[in-house]
Formats: C-alpha cells, sequence, structure tokens
C-alpha cells in the first residue's frame, strides 16, 4: 500500500507551510461549528473549514509545482515580514522609556531620538531632511 501511494505522489507537490496552515485553520473552523451545533449564524465556519479542507487537498495534489512553490514563497515571504515588523513593535515597546520614535516626514523612515530632549532638529538618516520635533 505505502509503494502505490508513493507512486500515486511521484510528481505531485506534497504537502507545505501553507497547506499545513490551510489544514489547521479548517479543523479549527469544524470545531467551532461541532461546538456551535445547530446555530444559523455559525454554520459559515463548517462551510469555510469544509472548503480550507478541499483546497488544501487540491494543493497537495497537483501536478503543477512550479506554482504551488510559488504559492508558498508568497506566504512564507509574508509570514517572514509579520514575524520582523512584531519584533521591531516589541523592540520600540521595550525602548518606550528612554526613547521617542517619529516618522519622517519625507521619506516614513521611523527615527528614535532620546527623551527630555525639549525641542530638537532631527535629521533622517536615510533621506537627510531635517524636522522639529519635541522629545
Amino acid at each position: 500500500m505505502r509503494d502505490r501511494f508513493q507512486k500515486f505522489m511521484t510528481g505531485r507537490y506534497g504537502a507545505d507551510e501553507l497547506s499545513k496552515l490551510l489544514s489547521g485553520v479548517a479543523v479549527g473552523c469544524l470545531v467551532i461549528a461541532m461546538f456551535a451545533g445547530a446555530l444559523p449564524p455559525l454554520w459559515i465556519f463548517y462551510w469555510v473549514g469544509l472548503g480550507l479542507i478541499i483546497y488544501s487537498w487540491y494543493r497537495m495534489f497537483s501536478r503543477n509545482t512550479a506554482k504551488r512553490y510559488g504559492e508558498n514563497q508568497k506566504f512564507l515571504n509574508w509570514r517572514y515580514r509579520m514575524a520582523v515588523r512584531r519584533d521591531a513593535s516589541k523592540k520600540r515597546f521595550a525602548q518606550r522609556g528612554e526613547y521617542r520614535f517619529y516618522k519622517c516626514p519625507g521619506c516614513k523612515q521611523r527615527v528614535r531620538v532620546p527623551r527630555g530632549r525639549g525641542r530638537i532638529c532631527i535629521t533622517c538618516p536615510k533621506c537627510r531632511r531635517e524636522f522639529i520635533r519635541k522629545s
């Protein structure tokens, strides 16, 4: 049986990070639908979960590996950007007592300045634009 499945999966894409996420969200939706019972507004969780499982299986059994690889890469890039944004936000939150953060009006670069210096002229390190703010 194992050999037959391996032969069937030859040339197919298989599971990746996006498929795993879709399957997990689908299981979560189906659990919510199971506990919701016969409440009409929550039937949507059942259909969403079912649709996500079908799409996840479609991705796993697809022979268009290049397209599935591209979709997974987009998802991984998005997940990486969210992790970087979250880490930067945590760092800014930890430094909020010692520094103030401003966005440059020209290039939108975040600039960190020490607190308690009064009104100061801030020079953006990226575009060299000067602007005055209270620290």
